[in-house]
Parts: structure tokens; sequence; C-alpha cells
């Protein structure tokens, strides 16, 4: 359930108490307020993560809230009116506005709202909370030789900021923060940040949410739209899991990067739109191009200034920087005190080879934070599959024993591969991961040594 406090403003008690009750259902807790005083006095009391404003107020124009929340208090707001108009949108968005809701409008359609809303409002904390004594590049933390090249790349790029960025790597290794700073890091740093996980808009809906529609351009299309390419204009365009476009939207993206015009959804006029496009991906395109399902032009087009980011077992000289780091911000959060780890909880988090990557190690802070009772991370904070043993039988690696007559490299390489395969019940890629080698690498050493693992 979620736990985030959503402020709603409207002096419709009907509609304030339909949205509160549609959002205490998602598990949201729900403040109210149907006026200007109102509001800010719920404010005072407490601070949402979310203000839901209508323009209309008996007090004055909702709108009067914006510098206060948005700028002042970080609060992001999304705006709602029946009176909406294209002008009013754009003048909301400019005062601080994260989005805009036109009455009337689908539950489906706030919660898509919130979801993007809350998810760039996390991206913002966590480049706030992400901070290390080392050098960095818009709050990018590491001190390994790796990510001292990615945050050279990111300084070096970053001014270029009419040039595309595809950002690689696997999944929780931070291309939605390194996205961001490069947005901040560029002359379009005043500008929007606009976020969009290409695999949460229904294929349906997809085209619509990117490039808009016009009022009656489909069956549900009631008002005019703007789509998220639009409102990114003067600023960054992310689209993260850009290998899960479809091939229709590749089409239309590939035009819009070529010429920076799109069409709204039952247009006929072509509009133009400054923004720059960093796009982000977890798979292998090039794989996706050889096999159909990713358009090769688009591929080319996207890849002008590529990035890749190491995944956590490739620098885990880094953890150290990243979990003091992340207790700093729970810490200031979560109002608590955990300002210092056991070495052997550190020995266990350096050891662990983060599969989710920076993500995972994250929640793992965040988790030990909360269940801490004093102001040391220890051991027993840490879940399971960090701190597990060794299997009953499997002998300490710590000292090896050469002998009176040395060892036989290629005999202690085969016994390694059998006992990873052994612990890994079969599962080369697993087995792999124990021993620091790929795929291909551990199918070569089977062969090689004509090992079964069937």
């Amino acid at each position: 359930m979620s736990r985030e406090r959503i402020l709603v403003v409207d002096d419709d008690r009907l509609i304030r108490e339909i949205l509160a009750e549609r959002l205490e259902k998602k598990g949201y807790r729900v403040d109210r307020a149907g006026s200007l005083a109102e509001a800010r006095a719920a404010v005072d009391k407490v601070t949402p993560d979310v203000a839901i404003l209508d323009v209309k107020l008996p007090d004055g124009e909702g709108t009067e809230l914006l510098p206060g929340l948005s700028e002042e208090a970080g609060i992001p707001c999304v705006m709602m009116t029946a009176h909406g108009t294209v002008t009013s949108a754009v003048e909301a968005l400019r005062m601080g506005a994260e989005d805009f809701l036109e009455k009337p409008f689908s539950m489906d359609r706030l919660d898509t709202t919130l979801n993007h809303v809350l998810e760039r409002t996390r991206l913002r904390r966590e480049l706030r909370t992400l901070r290390t004594r080392g050098p960095q590049a818009g709050g990018i933390v590491g001190v390994s030789s790796e990510m001292q090249e990615v945050m050279e790349l990111v300084r070096r790029i970053a001014p270029a900021d009419h040039a595309t960025v595809l950002i690689l790597g696997e999944t929780g290794t931070g291309k939605g923060m390194v996205a961001k700073a490069i947005h901040d890091l560029s002359p379009r740093a005043q500008g929007p940040f606009v976020n969009v996980t290409c695999s949460a808009l229904a294929p349906t809906l997809m085209e619509s949410e990117l490039f808009g529609h016009e009022k009656g351009a489909f069956t549900d299309a009631r008002t005019l739209k703007r789509g998220l390419v639009e409102v990114a204009n003067g600023g960054t365009l992310f689209l993260d899991e850009i290998g899960e476009l479809t091939p229709s939207l590749q089409s239309k993206l590939l035009r819009f990067l070529e010429d920076r015009t799109f069409r709204r959804l039952g247009s006929t006029e072509d509009r133009t739109v400054d923004a720059r496009i960093v796009a982000a991906t977890n798979r292998d395109l090039q794989a996706a191009v050889e096999s159909g399902a990713f358009r090769e032009d688009l591929y080319y087009r996207l890849r002008v200034l590529p990035l890749t980011l190491p995944p956590l077992r490739r620098r885990r000289g880094d953890v150290p920087a990243l979990v003091a780091a992340f207790l700093d911000g729970f810490n200031k959060e979560l109002g608590r005190g955990v300002v210092e780890v056991d070495p052997e909880a550190s020995r266990l988090l350096e050891a662990y080879s983060w599969p989710g990557n920076v993500r995972e190690l994250r929640n793992v802070v965040e988790r030990a934070v909360l269940l801490a009772d004093g102001p040391v991370l220890t051991p027993d904070l840490l879940p399971p599959e960090i701190r597990r043993e060794e299997p009953p039988g499997s002998a300490p690696m710590g000292t090896l024993d050469l002998g009176p007559d040395g060892i036989d490299l290629d005999d202690l390489e085969r016994r390694l591969l059998e006992e990873a395969l052994r612990r890994a019940d079969g599962n080369r890629t697993e087995a792999g991961r124990l021993l620091g080698l790929s795929r291909h690498q551990i199918r070569n050493r089977l062969k090689k040594y004509g090992i079964d693992d069937t």
C-alpha cells in the first residue's frame, strides 16, 4: 500500500469526497480543503507529497498556491478545472504545476498522472540524497574508475543540448538519475524535465500520451490534450524503456527526431517543439534491430551520444559511498539516526552481487534504517540473501594450500565450475555470477572440460 499523502483542494464537497475515496482505496493518505485558506492551514499541519488544486476557489485562484507549494515547499502540484483552456494550462505549468487535469477526467487518468508526478518526485529526492565525498556530476555518486568515466561523459554530453543521448544499462543502475543529471547540467536546466516510462503506457493510449490529440479525435477525446512531447518544450524529454515502443510509435518518434515536428491525433497541422531527447533501455537494442523488433534507422538516430552504466557488481568500491548517501537521505526523511555501519555489515554489503543494482541497495538501506533500534546498521538488519551462510559441505576459499607438488590450475578451474553449478542448481547464469563469468564464458569452459550440467 502507498504511504504518500495527497492534499485535495476543491470547493465542491462532492468532488472532494469522490476523489478522496478513490485515493484512499489506492492506499494514499488524503487531506481535504475547500478554499485557499483551508489549503494553507492543511499544509501548515502536514506536508503532502502531492497537492491536487482546483483553479476556481471561493477566495481566489488555486494557482496562487503554486509559488508557496511548488517552489518554496517543494510540493508538486496538479491543477484541475472545469474552466480549463490550453492557455491556462500552459500558465499553470509555467508557474510550477507538474501537470493539468480538465474536468471531467477519468479516475484512470488521475491515477496515471499521480504515478508520473510521484515518480518524478522520487527521482528528485534520490538526486538530493545521493551525495558523496568524492567527485560528482549532477549528484551522481561514484568513486570507482567506472563511475568517474560516466561522470566525465555526463559533463561533456550535457552542454550539447540538441544532441540525442541513449543511456544503456541493467535495471536499477540509475539511468533515470543520469538522464536528470544531464538535464540539470545542460543549458535547459530551467526548462521542464518530462519523464516517460514507455512500458507503462498502454499501446492504445501511447500516441495520445506522447503527441496529444485534438478534441473529437476519437470517442473519448472530449477536450484538446497536449502530449508529453509538447509539455517538454524548452526542456528534456526522457524516454525510459525506449525498447518497448510499438512499431507505429517508433516511426512517429523517428520523424520527430529528424525535424522536431509532430502532429496531434486528429490534426493535420505540424507542430514544432524544441526538446532534447534522452532515451534509456535495459534491452539489447542491437539484437532487437536484428530480430526486426526495433527500427534500425531509429536505433542509429538515438545512438548519437551513447552512454553505458556499469552494474553495481562491477563497481563494488562505490557501495560504501552509496550506503552513506542513502543513510543520510533516509535519516532525514524518516527522522532516524543510523550514522554508522558495522564492519561485518559493510563487508556483506560489498560482497553481495546486487542483481537489482543501485535500486536494490537503496531499498536494503531503507529497510535497515526502518528496522534499526540504534545508531548502527548491523548485519541482522540485512535481508537473508545478503547475510546468507555458506551451505553445508562448502569449503572456505580464504586460504589455498598449494601442497608440496603445487596445483593443477585446470583441475582447480574444473572443480570451481562444478561447485558453482551445484550451488546454482545447474543454472548457468547464476553459476557465472558466482564466478564473475558471463554465460558465454561459462559455456566455453563447460565445453572445454566436458562437463554436463543438464
